[in-house]
C-alpha cells in the first residue's frame, strides 16, 4: 500500500541500525561467492523465525555490492547473535576466514551504529512502507514534524 501523505517513522527507545554487505571482486568465482550469500539466507531466516534474537527488520539490495540494511533492539542482542556459538553466524564466519579470508575474490564489509531516541529522523513520500517504518512505527508527518528539525525534535 503506497502512503500518498508524508510519512515520518519512528522506532521505541533506542536501536541499532546494522549495514552488512559483500561485494563481488571476481564474479566468475561462483565457488567462492556462493557459499557467502547461502550462509547470509540462512541466518536471515534463524534471525525472522526467533524475533527474540532482537532483529526488528531488515531490506536487501542486490547489484555488485550486496547491501543489507538491518535494525536491531540493541546493541546487545547484535553482539550476542555475533558470538553465539549456536547460531549460524560463528560458522559461516569461520567458514569465509577458511575459504575466501585474503584472496580477495569475495569483499565483505560491515558498519554498526547505536542510534539514540530522538537522534535520527526520516520521511517518506509517495512510498509504500519501507526501511525504519518497516522495523517501527509509521505516523503522518504533521505539526512540528513538518521540517527535518522538528522531527528531530531540536
Amino acid at each position: 500500500m503506497i502512503h500518498k501523505e508524508r510519512m515520518t517513522a519512528r522506532i521505541e527507545g533506542d536501536f541499532v541500525l546494522f549495514l552488512i554487505g559483500m561485494r563481488f571482486n571476481q564474479p566468475w568465482k561462483v565457488h567462492k561467492w556462493l557459499p557467502v550469500v547461502s550462509s547470509m539466507g540462512r541466518m536471515l531466516r534463524e534471525l525472522q523465525s526467533r524475533p527474540e534474537l532482537g532483529l526488528l527488520h531488515q531490506d536487501i539490495w542486490v547489484a555488485r555490492t550486496i547491501m543489507q540494511v538491518q535494525y536491531w533492539r540493541s546493541m546487545d542482542h547484535l553482539l550476542d547473535y555475533a558470538k553465539n556459538r549456536d547460531s549460524q553466524h560463528l560458522p559461516a564466519w569461520r567458514a569465509f576466514n577458511q575459504a575466501i579470508a585474503n584472496n580477495g575474490s569475495v569483499g565483505i564489509w560491515h558498519e554498526t551504529y547505536a542510534v539514540s531516541e530522538g537522534s535520527y529522523e526520516n520521511i517518506y513520500a509517495n512510498m509504500p512502507p519501507f526501511g525504519m517504518g518497516l522495523a517501527g512505527t509509521l505516523e503522518p508527518v504533521r505539526g512540528k514534524r513538518e521540517t527535518a528539525a522538528g522531527r528531530l525534535e531540536k
